[in-house]
């Protein structure tokens, strides 16, 4: 048997397409001899200072609160708490399309047994320094141009990859998810490979 190999994806809990993407690689763990380890990355630090719409730039300013909690929780319980609370929060966000607010925290955290006065942080900085450095050691080898999904994994050759996406949906089930996790994997570990992209002609679909 092959040996069990630690894949990481950094995630913003406000991303639909990131959210299906960590759902398929849950999928892919059930399939494949790899473990999923979910981190934290963050659009509103992605895109400090650049020229964005009035809309989107109030969705990244309640960006802040999700993942100074997902940070918190990591400093203090680790990453497979870390895992949970993604999940409750997607579950929120994504499926029951709740609005973020100081309620949709605190019940998250209560959902995975979790302090619930962790939702607090939502609105301070103490956790931002943390939060930038682990923002950081997910995109500094795949550059600013991408957002979330980013996934790192041990590649064919066993040399660490690093990669944006896949942007997928739905989310593959079963051997279809493990087949999609063989290529993505063939590619990404191509030598000067950069680029497989094609316009989008549908919205995330969450089943």
């Amino acid at each position: 048997m092959s040996e069990r190999v630690t894949v990481d994806m950094w995630f913003d809990p406000l991303c639909p397409w990131a959210w299906i993407t960590s759902r398929w690689l849950l999928e892919v763990e059930q399939v494949r001899d790899v473990d999923i380890r979910f981190r934290v990355m963050s659009l509103s630090v992605l895109n400090e200072g650049r020229e964005l719409s009035e809309q989107y730039q109030e969705l990244l300013r309640t960006g802040w609160g999700p993942v100074r909690i997902c940070i918190a929780v990591e400093q203090r319980y680790g990453p497979d708490a870390v895992r949970k609370l993604y999940t409750a929060l997607g579950t929120r966000i994504h499926l029951g399309q709740e609005k973020l607010a100081p309620e949709l925290f605190t019940a998250a955290l209560a959902d995975v047994g979790l302090d619930p006065a962790l939702a607090d942080v939502a609105e301070g900085t103490g956790y931002d320094e943390a939060l930038r450095a682990s923002h950081e050691a997910g995109m500094r080898p795949v550059g600013t141009d991408v957002g979330t999904p980013v996934i790192h994994a041990p590649g064919p050759d066993g040399d660490p990859v690093a990669f944006f996406g896949p942007v997928i949906t739905p989310a593959p089930k079963g051997e279809a998810a493990g087949r999609l996790w063989d290529g993505v994997l063939l590619v990404a570990g191509t030598p000067g490979f950069y680029e497989l992209k094609r316009s989008r002609d549908r919205d995330p679909i969450f089943d």
